[in-house]
């Protein structure tokens, strides 16, 4: 757990001790029209800290005694006591709640207590001032991260403006996650002259000596009212790990400072950019690489074949050789955290998908489908946007010209693969040439393609020609060009 305190008036996260529940709380401020200052209070209490009782067969519930308290000037203005219930599980479950009060503008003092009535030495506390002065003009909520939102017609906990948002405890983003969301309100902009204000949106490192750095930045045109809900969401892939600070600022047209709010987050993304060395210091245990057999890892590893470099190729050939498992496994985690850091079992089953379909399509008994030059190329390249077959040419065994419009890969346009059958095998085409960088490229293909008839090449330089006499049905040159 981070042990570090989100600053004044926003969030507060609590140190977790041996002796502590482990729970999240967001303490909000908001404005609501037609009641005045809104509290919201966000809980979250992870399960596994709970003691359960056992209902029956397959069935546990846990139990939180909450205590709230609001005091201004030394007066209470504002208890709440309540016993929440835990969801009915075969397993642990956390639980989730949500209160809102209304409360006067002014200082106060919010205290909060959650105890396990089963393990009373078990407690959960915050105290921290509280502050509310919407009377500046605009003003603004403070910042809630979310973990995800939807669109909702219904009314309730954890809704606001037909979304259902779905907090984000502890103001942690895991390392599967790949979007940062923010809900945030702007009060009274209507009052404002402009016609029109700009919101703007930074993410900053900050650095272990407290040095705030920008990574992030995002701006959007807002037009006046009463109150402007703002939810936005960043793509945080590429973020590494550490503490950031996220600030929501308003503007008017002439770029004066309106108004400004801030909330600090962690951010754990430990497989970016990570080394093959690093990983090996790391466990795999839980990752889905630990769950392959070694038969699985060979056909996982082969078929990854197409998409590594040269390097990494000499390697892949050793370890297939060696049949070190913790190796492969390895070698197979480290190639899909480069591929998605955050989601690299996704990244690897959408693959393999693709990959078994590739097997099957192509295989030949040659090997694996993947492992043809028509599945190596379609692996790595993709599906083609063409594909013209020729199996009736009385001079050609049987040949396929696939084209592709463009290639990501090397950035070229209207390219193309030559694949033929020489051995008239079933399915056991070979590439002949390709107009991709880096792949076959042979000048002589066309006499190669039509090597039973070799007396008539175009001209008479019979070593080194590349051009075959242009006859009836012979149609190779013509699709390569104009295809």
């Amino acid at each position: 757990m981070y042990r570090w305190l989100l600053h004044m008036g926003i969030y507060l996260l609590i140190p977790i001790s041996s002796s502590a529940l482990n729970a999240s709380i967001q303490v909000l401020r908001f404005k609501h029209p037609g009641q005045g200052n809104v509290l919201e209070l966000n809980l979250h209490v992870v399960g596994h800290t709970l003691q359960f009782d056992t209902l029956g067969h397959d069935s546990l519930q846990a139990q939180v005694q909450v205590l709230i308290l609001v005091k201004k000037s030394d007066q209470c203005i504002r208890a709440e006591k309540a016993l929440l219930l835990s969801p009915i599980s075969p397993f642990p479950i956390d639980i989730v709640h949500q209160w809102r009060f209304v409360l006067p503008q002014g200082n106060m003092e919010l205290e909060v207590q959650l105890t396990d009535p089963h393990q009373p030495d078990r407690v959960f506390t915050i105290h921290r001032p509280l502050k509310y002065a919407f009377h500046q003009v605009p003003s603004q909520s403070d910042i809630q991260l979310l973990q995800a939102f939807f669109p909702t017609d219904s009314t309730g906990p954890f809704v606001k403006n037909g979304f259902y948002l779905q907090p984000l405890p502890f103001n942690l983003y895991h390392k599967q996650c790949d979007r940062l969301i923010f809900y945030n309100e702007l009060y009274d902009t209507d009052s404002l002259p402009d016609t029109t204000f700009v919101l703007t949106w930074r993410i900053n490192y900050i650095t272990d000596k407290g040095h705030v750095t920008p990574v992030m930045i995002g701006h959007k045109k807002k037009g006046p009212a009463p109150i402007v809900p703002i939810l936005m969401q960043a793509d945080i892939r590429q973020l590494p790990s550490g503490n950031y600070l996220l600030e929501v600022e308003v503007r008017d047209a002439h770029k004066t400072l309106l108004s400004q709010k801030s909330v600090r987050f962690h951010r754990t993304n430990p497989y970016l950019n990570i080394s093959r060395e690093a990983l090996a210091q790391m466990s795999l245990n839980s990752e889905f690489v630990a769950t392959l057999d070694s038969a699985q890892l060979h056909y996982s590893l082969r078929a990854i074949a197409p998409l590594i470099n040269d390097s990494d190729g000499q390697l892949l050939n050793k370890l297939l050789k060696s049949g070190d498992i913790a190796a492969q496994r390895l070698f197979l985690f480290h190639y899909w955290t480069q591929q998605n850091p955050n989601h690299p079992q996704q990244a690897y089953q959408s693959f393999m998908a693709i990959a078994r379909a590739v097997d099957r399509k192509f295989r030949s008994g040659f090997g694996y489908g993947f492992e043809t030059d028509r599945g190596y190329v379609f692996l790595k390249y993709g599906a083609p946007d063409d594909i013209i077959t020729v199996e009736d040419e009385p001079d050609a065994p049987p040949y396929e010209i696939w084209s592709y419009n463009y290639l990501p890969r090397t950035g070229q346009t209207n390219v193309k693969f030559l694949f033929y059958n020489p051995s008239l095998a079933s399915g056991d085409f070979k590439l002949l040439h390709s107009t991709v960088r880096g792949e076959v490229n042979n000048p002589r293909w066309e006499v190669m393609l039509y090597r039973n008839n070799p007396n008539e090449l175009e001209g008479t330089n019979f070593v080194d020609g590349t051009i075959m006499q242009d006859k009836m049905g012979r149609r190779a040159r013509r699709l390569m060009n104009d295809f």
